[in-house]
């Protein structure tokens, strides 16, 4: 058992995917109302060591003397990757060792204003941003960020990424309804795509609760809208979870674990990271299918959301 790695983990947009968790649950730049790994403890924009590096290298060398090689390594995890200020060593490290993995950067995008951060991820094959926004008024209130981080620095910090990056930039977008789907905001929106001039830009939404109660997900007509009204020619809609299940990586073991866990009582998800022992990330990948395929169902407890099984 590796405690700042796990996986590999069933992706949908990498395939056989070893993640890497440079930081605690949950450091991160924003506080998304719809993020799926939980409310963010430690709202910054400062970068430290928050994992020691020698750890790091001591799990990934560990992992590879004994395992088999990914599709991708990947830098995900409980909060922004980025914010670890050894960020640049790790992906260093895996290139001297396994220079033939290539390397992907889930970010929220957010510290690309520092060039040393900008720096740092060079060397990364490719890099995934989150932009749900291009207002202040709308950045603020669907991802709640850290004091002193505006949208304009934010949009400015990835197209200055975008230029000397020679990697595949995939640029992830997640609509939430009565948050930044208003005609104005999707207008502001195509402008930032079309200056960052990713290589695709990936639509998606909310699978399951977030931190903020009663918001749900926009329906595939309401993406497919967004599409048109763009009229971009790189814009795709995520694929459904279900598909996960065709990925090599697919463990129906850990799904199984998972499901039996929730049928003897409801859990949360700290519960189920307690009770089997995985990361967030993972049981995350395994409810998405669970609930998509009808199987589980979310109610709503003093301790938060809890996950149990859904009645036939």
């Amino acid at each position: 058992m590796y405690k700042y790695l796990f996986g590999p983990v069933p992706s949908r947009r990498l395939g056989m995917s070893l993640g890497v968790d440079l930081v605690p649950k949950k450091v991160c730049s924003l506080d998304c109302v719809y993020c799926e790994v939980g409310k963010t403890t430690k709202l910054t924009l400062d970068r430290k060591e928050y994992i020691p590096l020698e750890k790091v290298k001591e799990e990934l060398t560990s992992y590879f003397g004994s395992n088999s090689d990914p599709d991708y390594i990947t830098f995900s995890g409980s909060g922004e990757p980025t914010l670890n200020s050894k960020i640049c060593e790790v992906l260093r490290f895996i290139k001297q060792i396994k220079p033939n993995i290539p390397v992907a950067v889930l970010t929220n995008g957010t510290m690309l204003f520092d060039v040393d951060v900008r720096n740092a991820l060079l060397d990364a094959d490719v890099i995934l941003p989150s932009l749900d926004a291009a207002t202040q008024s709308v950045f603020e209130k669907i991802n709640r960020p850290a004091s002193g981080l505006t949208i304009d620095r934010y949009i400015q910090g990835i197209v200055d990424f975008r230029t000397s990056f020679k990697g595949k930039l995939w640029l992830e977008v997640f609509i939430l309804p009565g948050y930044n789907d208003s005609k104005e905001e999707l207008v502001e929106l195509k402008k930032a795509i079309q200056r960052i001039n990713p290589d695709s830009v990936q639509l998606n939404t909310l699978d399951r609760p977030g931190t903020v109660q009663k918001l749900r997900g926009a329906t595939r007509k309401e993406l497919q809208s967004v599409v048109d009204f763009w009229n971009l020619d790189n814009v795709e809609i995520i694929s459904k979870s279900p598909e996960r299940k065709n990925i090599q990586s697919y463990r129906t073991d850990f799904e199984t674990a998972i499901f039996e866990t929730i049928q003897r009582r409801p859990c949360t998800i700290d519960d189920l990271i307690q009770i089997l022992g995985m990361h967030v990330n993972e049981i995350n990948k395994y409810l998405d299918v669970l609930d998509a395929e009808g199987k589980i169902e979310v109610v709503e407890g003093e301790r938060g959301y809890f996950y149990q099984v859904k009645d036939k």
